[in-house]
């Protein structure tokens, strides 16, 4: 997509945080904005912000579980009633499942991943065949977290959701491609969000089995910290990702050293020897893979 204005876009967990600011920029680059979230407190407000700004008629808001398909499926309708076709899908929607794997219950995990790659799942499995029938081209954005790039303890659950995201969006960024569909995998810093209200938006069937409890109410005290990105600053280095067509879209320079310790970890596991040739040769199709080649080259 290197033009937006005009188009459509369908932000997941869009009222506030990295969400909400990625609307406004979105909105100020002249795009229809379908700002869905679970929270009817936050997208209120979201609407009251907009409307101060003279551009309510940009946007549209939708009470949406990421988790349920035939909301997302009416979500979806409802947006391309109101707006259109959509071009842009943003799978943003998280929720902050963080602890000690030792303290975890199935609770912890169906939810956490239900949410965080489930949600995802949804999203694509909702828009794709729309943005594919209209012809017109996109662009999908999977939210992970450079957590996922560079892992902290503590936080098993979020980082195997958020892992998953960057190979999900890596897998079907070659398949789209020929469809005029690109693919991110965002991968964010700190942020200033309210992720840390998550035990607010957990569901009651999901607290039973939990040994996050008192983990989520000491969360929810925690400020952010004015070092913290800004969310319009976040949703301006998203919109330059996607008109760039980035494969990775990060926001934080001071995590590169870590990445670069990890692919230098990985690539110093490999077995120290020739390669076999002739294996070499039998499984060709699966030792490279031209997304990344894409990727350095539009990093130069």
């Amino acid at each position: 997509m290197q033009d937006v204005a005009g188009k459509v876009a369908f932000v997941t967990g869009g009222a506030s945080g990295i969400g909400l600011g990625l609307a406004k920029v979105l909105v100020a680059a002249g795009m229809k904005v379908a700002i869905a979230d679970v929270r009817a407190d936050h997208l209120h407000k979201a609407l009251d912000e907009f409307a101060q700004r003279g551009e309510r008629e940009s946007v549209l808001t939708l009470r949406l579980d990421v988790t349920d398909r035939a909301a997302f499926k009416a979500a979806a309708a409802a947006t391309e009633q109101a707006f259109g076709n959509v071009h842009l899908l943003v799978n943003n929607a998280g929720v902050s499942v963080l602890g000690p794997v030792k303290l975890a219950g199935f609770s912890d995990w169906d939810w956490g991943l239900n949410v965080m790659i489930g949600g995802v799942v949804n999203g694509i499995q909702t828009f794709l065949p729309h943005m594919l029938a209209h012809g017109e081209g996109g662009h999908i954005v999977n939210t992970s977290s450079m957590a996922a790039v560079v892992p902290i303890n503590n936080a098993s659950i979020y980082i195997t959701a958020k892992a998953a995201v960057i190979g999900l969006s890596e897998a079907i960024r070659g398949e789209l491609a020929a469809d005029g569909i690109g693919v991110s995998a965002f991968c964010p810093g700190p942020v200033q969000t309210n992720i840390r209200e998550t035990a607010q938006v957990r569901p009651e069937q999901f607290k039973h089995d939990s040994g996050y409890g008192e983990i989520e109410r000491e969360l929810a005290k925690r400020e952010n910290s004015p070092l913290w990105m800004d969310p319009l600053e976040c949703g301006e280095r998203i919109l330059r990702g996607i008109l760039r067509n980035d494969l990775y879209i990060f926001t934080h320079r001071e995590f590169r050293e870590g990445a670069a310790e990890r692919c230098e970890a990985l690539l110093g596991a490999f077995p120290n020897e020739p390669v076999n040739t002739a294996r070499a040769d039998g499984i060709r199709f699966l030792l490279r893979n031209a997304i990344f080649a894409e990727q350095i080259a539009r990093s130069r």
